[in-house]
């Protein structure tokens, strides 16, 4: 009888859809279980609007073996707050928010410095990743009140979305760690979508130029419109072109936005002596560092995950114009058409895609 009781809960059980991993290579958008609410400081959040990442391409790949099988993948969203749990004071429900790709606990070490994607209180990046994610029609955020941003009607779903990752991540680990300043020449490796956030914000700077690599046309295209000062084909001899555009010397500044082993040896060769690599991409593989011959030019590398702590300022700077966000976003979806919305993003050379929307 208890069996039969048991199961009986089990099929009363509300469901959702939601974009699961089932390992490398697959993906399915099948039922799972609505999430609840676990700890008193959770919120359940109504996803109105997400997007797809170059990391949830990584995990489809398999690059990154700390994704179990049967993950809810995403980690960026715009939403309304839908539950919230008894600890949330300063969220409520019906409260339009931008949902984080990273989960801060506010009281561990890390977090007390700002560095909260290194967060040891059970935040970080977990959403699509060590906890079920937003490619969802409900998402659980932990630690709610730090881990979302409340949103008003100056700013739209699109625009607040792209703040949930890329343009934090592009300004904080390759624009900020790689220390742009005025009059500098930057070089960015990758004119996907973090390679535009980071040259969008790397104008903040006024840096004397801002040297696109990519392989795509349309993607160089889009650089330009971004702000790129020049624009280079990846086939070429890009060392050389960047030295005769820098006075024989290199870049001041070359943040790697791509994740593979030759676009960060590339970076290092395009600096010049002195200078500084910031390495944003997510790598997969391991990529060669030449001390026999680096080792006396005095480079720094960074390499970082995003801590967010910028994404206050950001959405200051969308609101008041300063950052056109709405140029990243290139192909609109329903939610429920999240397979073909992969497809499209995960074939970008084919189909020109930066930023995918889905809306519920």
């Amino acid at each position: 009888m208890e069996e039969a009781a048991s199961e009986g809960k089990i099929e009363e059980a509300e469901i959702m859809k939601a974009l699961v991993f089932d390992g490398p290579g697959r993906r399915a958008w099948r039922d799972v279980p609505d999430p609840v609410v676990q700890d008193p400081h959770d919120a359940l959040v109504h996803v109105d609007a997400v997007t797809i990442c170059g990391t949830d391409l990584h995990i489809l790949k398999g690059d990154v073996p700390t994704v179990d099988v049967g993950r809810v993948l995403g980690h960026e969203a715009v939403g309304t707050v839908t539950a919230v749990g008894g600890a949330v004071s300063t969220l409520r429900e019906g409260d339009r928010v931008l949902v984080s790709c990273i989960t801060a606990c506010g009281r561990c070490s890390y977090c007390r410095q700002g560095r909260f994607g290194q967060c040891l209180g059970g935040g970080g990046w977990i959403l699509g990743h060590r906890i079920d994610g937003t490619q969802a029609e409900t998402v659980r955020v932990p630690f709610a009140e730090l881990s979302t941003h409340r949103l008003d009607d100056t700013i739209d779903d699109e625009q607040a979305l792209m703040l949930a990752d890329i343009l934090p991540t592009a300004y904080e680990v390759g624009v900020l760690a790689g220390a742009v300043r005025p009059g500098d020449s930057v070089v960015v490796v990758g004119a996907g979508p973090i390679g535009l956030a980071a040259t969008l914000t790397a104008r903040l700077f006024s840096p004397s130029a801002i040297i696109v690599v990519d392989l795509a046309s349309e993607r160089l295209a889009a650089a330009q419109r971004a702000g790129a000062t020049h624009t280079l084909d990846a086939r070429a001899d890009v060392v050389a072109q960047v030295r005769d555009l820098t006075g024989g010397l290199g870049a001041d500044v070359a943040i790697e936005a791509v994740g593979t082993p030759g676009t960060f040896e590339l970076c290092v060769e395009t600096v010049r002596p002195g200078g500084h690599v910031a390495n944003v991409g997510v790598h997969g593989a391991p990529a060669t560092l030449h001390l026999e011959r680096d080792w006396i030019r005095d480079l720094t590398i960074t390499t970082g995950l995003v801590d967010t702590f910028t994404t206050p300022t950001l959405l200051a700077m969308v609101k008041n114009g300063q950052l056109p966000v709405e140029q990243l976003v290139t192909h609109r979806f329903a939610l429920d058409d999240v397979d073909r919305a992969y497809d499209v993003f995960g074939h970008a050379a084919d189909t020109g895609a930066l930023k995918v929307v889905l809306t519920a």
